[in-house]
């Protein structure tokens, strides 16, 4: 059987070197954490494009989903007297809403920012035009998965 001579100096090696491999589990376990939370925010966005076209007049542009809220921002253009309307919706339950004001014969940028502020956040939106009188005259649902349907769903 072999005796160490000097048993304290092994016992300070074997603590350090424990404590080294503590601390780079430790900072390995953190890295490993964030990692799924940063992979959510960036999977939690998404896109669709909307285009609804009735006559002359047009409303065109991107609705981007994030964890709790949507915006949409496109271009508008109103032949007569028009008017864009944008609600979200988490399933059935309408959750903001917002629109522009009358426009008539004109164009120019529309951006909406609508609060999604449930759990998982919005999955549809309906963008639609009216008239002057608010009559509807076309409209898209858009969904989180990145795409739009005509028609309000």
């Amino acid at each position: 059987m072999v005796k160490l001579n000097d048993t304290s100096k092994v016992k300070s090696r074997t603590w350090k070197v424990g404590m080294a491999v503590a601390a780079a589990a430790s900072a390995a376990g953190m890295a490993f954490a964030a990692t799924p939370a940063t992979a959510a925010d960036v999977s939690a966005a998404a896109a669709a494009d909307v285009s609804i076209e009735y006559g002359a007049s047009y409303y065109k542009g991107t609705a981007s989903w994030t964890n709790r809220s949507v915006s949409v921002d496109g271009s508008f253009k109103a032949t007569g007297c028009r008017r864009v309307y944008v609600r979200a919706f988490a399933g059935s339950t309408s959750l903001d809403f917002k629109s522009t004001s009358t426009w008539c014969n004109r164009s120019g940028p529309a951006h909406f920012d609508l609060a999604a502020n449930v759990v998982g956040g919005s999955d549809n939106i309906w963008v639609y035009m009216t008239d002057e009188n608010q009559n509807y005259l076309k409209g898209q649902t858009c969904y989180r998965a990145g795409y739009c349907r005509d028609g309000l769903r």
